[in-house]
């Protein structure tokens, strides 16, 4: 029997058919993932080699590999964008590259796989080496971006339930059993039925911090690294460790969480005799990288910790007698800053400990403690478009615990974008404490948020609401403006789908689907600007305008075809009869050439044409909503495709429209080249699950056939356009 260390593609391979397996996935799991799996088995058929590609999309895992598959293969190729397993291909050679390296050189990949390394038995990698591994793909930052922000989006998406379940407990173990106490807050007595749930909350919210430092980690050094980085985030978290008075909340759990992966990403590229590798993952690595984590946060970041909170409570006591709003608004931009961390727990304890002398001050404490988690709940709801499912339903739990002055409800999305959430939360809490100092509110007890009004312990209860409801709807509008302008990923921009060619990555999927291409535009556009290719439109050079509304004598005549629903948005026969993408696309929505030359011009002219369906009820608002898509990553995908889309209740049912340009539309496409082939799709947010995934799956797939797409550029009038297309099925 062989070792499982030697490949079996040790053989000379250069002269023989070679069975292959590939895994492709994004982190939307829509166009890329579908695009790089059939790139990938055109070149393999084109070399003589057989290949079998698992997609992890998502709609799920298709043509999932089988151990079968994976004992007789030559290698395996994994072009993805978020995290696959890889311990099922040990012994194998295994190359791992981003998704856009899978659409872009097949082939190359194809015949690097023959020296790719060995995946050695117990240890199926982890998902640094995607990193590593995509040498080729781009530049070292966009690579680093991409680890970076799967791994903090990793930690976030573990943290949610936890965060969930126990502000949930909390709250309603203090709504239904706590009562104020002069010198004690909201106090749920201990022989109350609600006191273990209180208890149970309170254990889920402790452990959302060690999860989140554990995720990132793991995300980034794989299993070795989930201890080191739970057990880091824990001692981030408890201050005593370090002589704190309080923990570094989530940002000590983001540090400890990258220094854990990284750590144990270092450790495991030192030489070790082979005798030692089986124990390395298991236990060497582990303890080495626990215990060193955790004597450094103790004792070189830890320190640094304790005397900013020492010094900053020695500052505020300093300006007890100075303006009132300029107090109200330092405490409210320190309640806000870090939700549970140093900053925020030297405010509340500042404004906790003057209670019985200086009510006032813990009054504005008071008025900003709910205001991060109202305001992150409040953006959810009037910007819907910009949050997937998750974050939905996360931000209506974090407006039931704002109502309860749990500001830490608000951590999953200052987790997942800090540079945009932070400071709305930090605007809104400055002018929620600036009211309440400005009103003389009085907090009589060491708690915050509407619940302590309800319950009376306010002094100037009217005002109090003011300055929460002032400082809930800064935040929220800060938190939708700062998302308009930059996309509304956090840490880097396009969240759900990698920037197919830049390393860029996209989030964990979440809902909001469609393809991100995260290169700027060749006329030097950002993403959320119209990109320009420069010059008036060549009405001239192009051939005879078909307009939707007026097909062309090619169409086919006749009606739609038996069975199928004949009102107007829900699939009615079009003027041309056929129709294709089950139904979505139709005469109506096809355009055999457009006039724009401009992404943005383009958008506005296809919309128009999507109009002619009869399923759009509000035009101007379906063009925001896709123009708001572009601006979070362009959805030109190269090879001459673009495919800008959107969920949005502007239209009544899923509907599809086709146009092309001549000369091409500057999408940003990470191939430089133009949009000649633009297709639009629009589906309503009742509808957008599986049928908005499914046209992109079909689209992608079919569109990366060569001859295909000359087809469809080929093909004369919409009658011939439609044949075309309903080849996609």
């Amino acid at each position: 029997m062989s070792s499982p260390a030697v490949p079996p593609t040790e053989k000379r391979t250069e002269d023989r058919r070679l069975k292959l397996l590939a895994v492709t996935a994004c982190p939307a799991g829509i166009a890329h993932t579908y695009m790089a799996a059939e790139k990938l088995s055109r070149a393999a058929e084109a070399l003589g080699h057989s290949m079998k590609v698992e997609t992890q999309g998502s709609i799920g895992a298709e043509n999932v590999l089988t151990d079968d598959d994976v004992r007789e293969a030559d290698g395996v190729i994994v072009a993805a964008d978020k995290e696959v397993d890889r311990s099922r291909f040990a012994g194998k050679r295994v190359l791992v590259v981003g998704v856009a390296e899978g659409i872009r050189h097949p082939e190359e990949l194809i015949e690097r796989v023959r020296t790719a390394p060995v995946v050695p038995g117990g240890d199926g990698g982890g998902p640094e080496d995607a990193g590593a591994a995509a040498g080729g793909a781009g530049g070292a930052g966009g690579r680093d971006r991409g680890v970076t922000y799967k791994a903090l989006m990793n930690g976030v998406s573990y943290m949610i339930p936890f965060v969930v379940v126990g502000g949930l407990l909390i709250a309603l173990s203090l709504a239904l059993g706590g009562s104020p106490q002069a010198d004690g807050g909201l106090v749920i007595p201990d022989d109350s039925f609600w006191k273990p749930v209180n208890d149970i909350g309170v254990i889920g919210f402790t452990l959302m911090i060690p999860i989140l430092s554990g995720y990132i980690a793991y995300a980034i050094g794989d299993r070795p690294a989930l201890v080191p980085g739970m057990i880091g985030g824990w001692i981030a978290n408890t201050g005593a460790l370090y002589d704190s008075e309080s923990g570094a909340g989530f940002i000590g759990a983001i540090v400890t969480g990258f220094l854990a992966g990284y750590l144990v990403r270092w450790i495991k590229k030192l030489p070790v005799p082979k005798f030692a590798r089986p124990i390395m993952p298991i236990i060497v690595i582990p303890v080495v990288a626990t215990t060193v984590l955790g004597l450094f946060f103790i004792h070189v970041i830890g320190r640094p910790i304790s005397w900013v909170f020492e010094h900053l409570t020695d500052w505020l006591s300093g300006l007890t007698g100075s303006s009132a709003a300029l107090l109200g608004i330092l405490l409210g931009l320190m309640i806000a800053f870090d939700m549970g961390g140093p900053v925020n727990k030297t405010a509340f304890l500042f404004g906790a400990g003057l209670v019985s002398k200086n009510p006032e001050i813990m009054g504005m404490c008071a008025a900003a403690i709910p205001v991060p988690p109202l305001g992150q709940g409040l953006a959810t709801l009037i910007r819907r478009r910009f949050y997937d499912e998750q974050e939905r339903e996360t931000g209506l739990a974090a407006l039931f615990m704002g109502f309860f002055g749990i500001t830490e409800g608000a951590i999953p999305f200052a987790a997942a974008r800090p540079a945009r959430v932070i400071p709305a939360n930090m605007a809104g809490g400055a002018v929620a404490g600036a009211v309440a100092g400005l009103a003389a509110v009085t907090d009589s007890v060491p708690h915050g948020g509407p619940i302590v009004a309800v319950l009376g312990a306010v002094g100037g209860v009217g005002m109090f609401f003011l300055a929460v409801l002032l400082g809930t709807v800064v935040t929220a509008a800060v938190t939708v403006g700062l998302m308009s302008v930059g996309g509304r990923g956090g840490a880097v921009p396009g969240r759900e789908l990698a920037a197919a060619g830049a390393g860029g990555a996209a989030g964990t999927n979440r809902g909001y689907t469609g393809v991100s291409a995260g290169a700027p535009s060749r006329s030097g556009a950002g993403a959320g600007e119209p990109a320009r290719t420069g010059g008036a439109p060549r009405v001239a050079a192009l051939p005879r305008q078909t307009g939707s509304a007026e097909p062309d004598e090619s169409a086919e005549p006749g009606a739609g075809e038996p069975g199928e629903p004949s009102g107007p948005g829900e699939g009615a026969a079009s003027p041309g009869g056929r129709r294709v993408l089950s139904g979505h696309l139709d005469a109506r929505t096809v355009r055999e050439w457009i006039t724009a030359d401009g992404k943005e011009a383009a958008i506005r002219e296809l919309t128009g044409l999507l109009a002619a369906s009869g399923r759009v009820a509000d035009e101007e608002a379906l063009t925001a909503a896709v123009l708001a898509r572009e601006a979070e990553g362009g959805t030109g995908l190269g090879e001459g495709i673009a495919v800008p889309h959107a969920k949005t209740d502007a239209v009544t049912a899923p509907v599809v429209g086709f146009t092309r340009s001549a000369d091409g539309v500057d999408w940003g496409a990470p191939d430089g080249t133009g949009a000649r082939l633009i297709f639009m799709i629009a589906v309503p947010e009742a509808a957008a699950g599986d049928e908005h995934l499914r046209i992109l799956a079909l689209l992608s797939r079919k569109l990366m056939d060569p001859g295909f797409r000359e087809r469809l550029l080929e093909a004369s009038g919409s009658g011939e356009i439609l044949r075309v297309l309903a080849e996609v099925g």
